[in-house]
């Protein structure tokens, strides 16, 4: 199978790089710096457990130059989706598919409105990786990948499932994948912007007991958004889920706080903003989102108010909170 990965940054990178190994791959991106590394040296990657190895691989700027491909993983941020669809768009065979496995909601349908219902699919995927240096990627942790079961896609997705499976993904068909959705959303949003606005690593949130309640409330009302449309996540108390995934992943930096530092665009919008606007839309109330939507958006413009410490931060995001449930 050929597969182009669009997206040169970690989880890009971590895919690309295993799936090299039973596939022919090519990386697209617009990274200069980490396609010379690439081209020149290719990737080394960290294992969990310290061990390192360079892998070989093929790298450009061009989407054509990739094509056709039978499959193309989408890897890139929610706010860069548009642009992946149209790369997919050109480097795809007329039979081939895009497969998004990125965070939050609404990538699936950005990429069906370019592509057509046929020739994209949603898969959901709790690896974890970490992008030390151009060049350099460290496999942050082992988890599970779920792609859909979209029998009507040109690529059958029990050959994607067999390919990841063979590359060393844990890997398995879901039939419904909104529960499993909304469950990485919930997690998503109680972890990545308050890591982000605080520039913690994951493990502060268990650790420092007014970050662990803001980040179970955040939580948990993305668990109550879900029910109210009728989705039952996939575990029982998100709140408590949070906090396992937060000890589990306690020295890794969430994507959102290398974002931030590093002067990116975040995914903000397509997690936090999408639980407030269907929050707003069912009438449940989203507070903490709201409060940490807006954080994020106005660290992002550098209007965050000088507070040096993680402490003050949090002072200042319970004050928020507080405002915005008596409004």
């Amino acid at each position: 199978m050929r597969v182009a990965v669009v997206g040169i940054g970690a989880m890009g990178c971590l895919f690309g790089a295993k799936l090299s190994q039973v596939a022919e791959v090519t990386l697209v991106g617009n990274w200069p710096a980490q396609l010379t590394v690439l081209r020149e040296h290719g990737l080394r990657l960290i294992q969990p457990d310290g061990r390192s190895q360079t892998i070989p691989l093929t790298a450009t700027h061009n989407p054509q130059t990739a094509a056709p491909a039978d499959l193309a993983l989408v890897l890139v941020k929610s706010h860069q989706t548009q642009q992946a669809a149209q790369a997919a768009q050109q480097l795809l065979a007329s039979n081939g598919v895009a497969l998004t496995l990125q965070n939050g909601l609404g990538n699936l349908e950005q990429l069906t409105a370019v592509l057509g219902q046929n020739r994209a699919n949603l898969g959901i995927t709790s690896e974890g990786a970490a992008l030390l240096e151009p060049g350099v990627v460290r496999h942050a942790g082992t988890g599970h990948t779920y792609i859909a079961d979209s029998p009507e896609t040109a690529v059958p997705p029990q050959e994607i499932v067999a390919l990841f499976q063979a590359a060393g993904f844990q890997t398995s068909l879901a039939a419904d994948t909104a529960e499993l959705v909304w469950g990485k959303l919930a997690i998503n949003a109680g972890i990545n912007p308050l890591t982000a606005v605080l520039q913690v690593p994951n493990g502060f949130l268990a650790e420092n007991e007014t970050a662990r309640r803001l980040m179970q409330q955040a939580a948990k009302e993305v668990a109550q958004v879900a029910e109210a449309q009728g989705i039952q996540l996939p575990f029982g108390d998100a709140a408590a889920q949070a906090l396992s995934v937060a000890q589990a992943t306690a020295a890794n930096h969430s994507s959102m706080r290398q974002d931030l530092a590093n002067g990116r665009p975040t995914e903000i919008a397509a997690i936090c903003g999408v639980v407030v606007a269907v929050g707003q839309r069912l009438n449940v109330p989203t507070p903490v989102n709201v409060m940490l939507q807006t954080a994020v958006q106005q660290a992002e413009q550098g209007f965050w108010p000088d507070a040096p410490t993680p402490d003050a931060i949090l002072q200042l995001l319970a004050k928020r909170i507080s405002k915005t449930k008596k409004t």
